[in-house]
């Protein structure tokens, strides 16, 4: 059964700064490679939501959490996401490599 999709606006944030980043470190061109990689990701869990790793982070906020990486090459950026009823909820965006117990709970930088 796919699951409908639903971006919060806390993805949306961390998606619209992403994209920035790319577009002026590294050109138009992977800034949208970035955009259809993360536009191909979201279908594919919203038909498969199990492909993603259940997290266990002991903040209340993160319950029912789960991630999966941006298909290659961005595969270092996280999606993550929660399964309500009949929803995939993207929650989140970010590079894995962060303190993500606290970036998590953090408001969305500009």
């Amino acid at each position: 059964m796919k699951l409908s999709l639903q971006r919060a606006d806390e993805f949306n944030a961390d998606f619209e700064q992403q994209y920035r980043w790319y577009a002026d470190q590294a050109g138009e061109e992977i800034a949208e490679r970035f955009l259809r990689a993360v536009a191909d990701t979201l279908p594919r869990l919203a038909a498969l939501p199990d492909l993603g790793r259940r997290r266990k982070f002991r903040h209340p906020m993160l319950r029912d959490l789960y991630s999966f990486q941006v298909e290659r090459p961005f595969n270092k950026i996280l999606i993550f996401y929660r399964v309500t009823g009949s929803t995939l909820q993207a929650w989140r965006l970010m590079h894995g490599s962060r303190d993500l117990p606290r970036r998590l709970v953090e408001p969305p930088e500009d």
